[in-house]
């Protein structure tokens, strides 16, 4: 087996100049959540299984007893109306677990883009702040200087010195080399507590990927995630709290 196989699932789609979006899982999957609400809600046809050593030695067992061994998924959308791009999204159930994969990975994907004539990236991944918050923001880095200002109109947002440490991962190697393969690309980052999976980030993120793409996406399964969460977080919140106060009764009695 090669380090990396895409394996088409059927007749490679036909497509014209479209745009690459990944959203692989990542700081509470933000990206991941985002780009599969996009293929839920549009039906988005998918064209491709990507396989590579790098992922961890597993399958997961189907509701029918069989089992499926973990990848990656490329899909494909063909634009409804003349001001939409054809879209290429990649999603999947890891990414690579070391360097070496992640490089590996990401330029199999990028020769595979060229065929397509795609010109341009978008990553999604999610901004850890390690604390709740209640409106997120949407971070961007992108590979070219001219792109800033569009991105900045469109809402999204840049903050000197951020985020720390640069971009970990998929989501900025894909910019990384993509650049050196003479890609443009825009990676933004949903804001997130970053302890659970986060549709509030993700929702956000959309927003702005649908004035790009000029898409119309309904955002009510999201929202409905969204608060799902949030309900999970209070009660993990009043838990939390509700031993802290044990622990002080206890510290009263020593």
């Amino acid at each position: 087996m090669d380090n990396v196989i895409i394996k088409y699932t059927g007749k490679k789609p036909q497509l014209t100049n479209p745009i690459f979006i990944e959203g692989l899982p990542g700081i509470g999957n933000v990206g991941k959540l985002a780009v599969e609400h996009i293929i839920e809600t549009t039906k988005a046809k998918r064209f491709a299984e990507i396989y590579s050593k790098d992922f961890p030695p597993q399958v997961f067992i189907n509701p029918n007893g069989t089992i499926k061994l973990v990848n990656n998924e490329l899909y494909c959308l063909k634009s409804t109306e003349k001001n939409q791009p054809d879209l290429i999204m990649l999603t999947g159930d890891y990414q690579g677990l070391s360097s070496r994969g992640q490089y590996d990975l990401v330029d199999a994907i990028l020769s595979m883009l060229k065929e397509y004539n795609v010109k341009s990236l978008y990553t999604l991944g999610g901004y850890g702040l390690g604390h709740d918050i209640k409106k997120p923001d949407v971070l961007f880095a992108t590979t070219h200087k001219k792109l800033v200002k569009p991105m900045k109109d469109y809402g999204a947002v840049h903050k000197k010195n951020e985020p720390g440490g640069g971009i970990i991962g998929a989501s900025g190697l894909f910019l990384g080399l993509g650049k050196l393969r003479g890609f443009e690309g825009v990676c933004f980052m949903g804001e997130t507590p970053g302890y659970l999976v986060d549709p509030s980030s993700a929702k956000e993120v959309l927003k702005i990927l649908m004035k790009i793409t000029n898409l119309d996406i309904d955002l009510t399964q999201l929202e409905k995630k969204a608060k799902e969460i949030e309900e999970i977080a209070r009660q993990l919140t009043e838990m939390e709290n509700r031993g802290k106060e044990k622990t002080d009764e206890l510290g009263y009695i020593g």
